[in-house]
């Protein structure tokens, strides 16, 4: 990545303590994303991918390491400083409806409520052009419950939208829609991505994520662990780069692990510009 992130987290951590237990969620994490660049974050249930997105958005204070949007430090920003990133920086769009959309209000009320709170101006108006935006200009005056469930992520797009955000953060957008409807809200988000250079991140446990981003990175017990593209000629995900973090640490996959025969110790050799892994107890593995 050349140019300078305009999101960064350098050895992110965060620990929950669950009874007189602790809980690792994320362990050193290291991620830059670029202006206008769009980032899947796929993992396992419990690699730390939600708790990421918490941090990214300032609420969550890290118990380690830190982020960075612009010039501002999240973990050590004031709570105006937080309300004011969050109000003016951000747009979320959450998996459940029920944290997106009041229920009692039709698609333009929910949006035009959100661009009162902000104090827009014609903020009728303006919420019939964001609904437009994302397709449902003719569906404005429905409720939640008379909308399919893509429609309604639509509206929450539409919502996140409001604010004229810089970063756009998104837990899940698809994971309770179709196959059809999950990719047309991709379509939608690469779209509004390439028109606008609206920087996003996206969780996800869709693996189909990678046909619509730029990078697709996979998080593993904490940690960055790789991230590959998609090769639109190839019609297939590159090769994975394993990544390295700040402090040289590297994560290999469990083929890759059972590959040095269950050993737990190995050897790095450096030669001729190649570094060659070796279980501690003999014999070269790859």
């Amino acid at each position: 990545m050349t140019a300078t992130p305009l999101l960064e987290c350098t050895q992110l951590t965060q620990i929950y303590r669950v009874g007189a237990s602790e809980v690792i969620a994320l362990q050193g994490l290291d991620l830059a994303v670029a202006p206008g660049e769009m980032v899947g974050v796929i993992g396992s249930s419990g690699s730390g991918k939600s708790t990421l997105l918490r941090a990214l958005s300032g609420l969550l204070q890290p118990s380690g390491g830190s982020v960075r949007f612009d010039d501002v430090e999240l973990g050590s920003a004031s709570p105006a400083e937080l309300d004011t990133y969050r109000r003016d920086d951000v747009g979320f769009v959450w998996q459940s409806n029920a944290e997106n959309l009041l229920p009692e209000q039709t698609a333009e009320m929910n949006v035009k409520l959100i661009l009162d709170l902000l104090g827009v101006d014609e903020a009728g108006d303006r919420a019939v052009e964001l609904l437009e935006r994302v397709g449902l200009g003719d569906r404005r005056t429905h409720l939640p419950t008379e909308l399919s469930g893509g429609e309604q992520q639509r509206v929450a797009l539409a919502m996140a939208l409001a604010n004229s955000p810089r970063l756009l953060l998104a837990d899940e957008p698809t994971g309770a829609l179709d196959a059809e409807s999950s990719a047309a809200m991709f379509e939608l988000m690469r779209e509004i991505q390439q028109e606008d250079g609206l920087t996003q991140v996206i969780v996800s446990h869709d693996g189909e994520l990678a046909r619509y981003v730029d990078r697709v990175i996979r998080i593993r017990d904490g940690r960055v662990s790789s991230e590959n593209r998609w090769d639109d000629a190839a019609g297939h995900e590159t090769g994975e780069a394993l990544v390295i973090d700040t402090i040289g640490r590297l994560q290999l996959t469990d083929e890759q692990r059972a590959a040095l025969g269950g050993s737990d110790r190995v050897t790095a050799e450096v030669r001729d510009g190649e570094v060659t892994i070796r279980p501690v107890d003999g014999g070269e593995r790859s």
